[in-house]
């Protein structure tokens, strides 16, 4: 059988085991700056617009809100959980900083220029293809 244990008498059996090993200044900023983040969902909310303005139709008025709402939400959440830092110590690292030292990846130093591509290649992608299937949709 199970029963509840107060908290005073955990206290007093000496079963309250403290964690001296929990981080507790965790950087929850992601280590890049809030353009890239905003050009990121940018990107793929334009590559939505795109396709809703391409492929216009009364059923997919239900499909492009929930396409919208959850990419909106994969920007939210993040940019949320990034703002309720309770020590408030970490901020975005500046483009221009970024621009200027790099960033530490796991496969070593990377500059700028190159994060930002390797951030940006694959909504740039996937926007340059709904503009292909757009026109390809359109011509035909």
């Amino acid at each position: 059988m199970s029963r509840y244990i107060e908290a005073h008498e955990l206290e007093l059996r000496d079963e309250v085991a403290l964690a001296p090993n929990i981080r507790q200044d965790v950087d929850r900023t992601f280590g890049l700056p809030v353009f890239l983040h905003s050009a990121y969902f940018g990107l793929f909310l334009a590559y939505l617009a795109i396709m809703g303005l391409g492929f216009q139709s009364p059923d997919m008025i239900l499909p492009m809100a929930i396409f919208v709402i959850f990419t909106m939400g994969f920007y939210v959440v993040p940019l949320t959980w990034a703002v309720m830092n309770p020590a408030k110590q970490a901020s975005a690292m500046p483009m221009a900083e970024l621009l200027g030292r790099g960033i530490e990846t796991l496969t070593g130093r990377t500059k700028g220029g190159d994060a930002v591509a390797q951030v940006l290649i694959l909504p740039i992608l996937i926007l340059g293809w709904g503009i292909a299937v757009v026109s390809i949709a359109a011509l035909v």
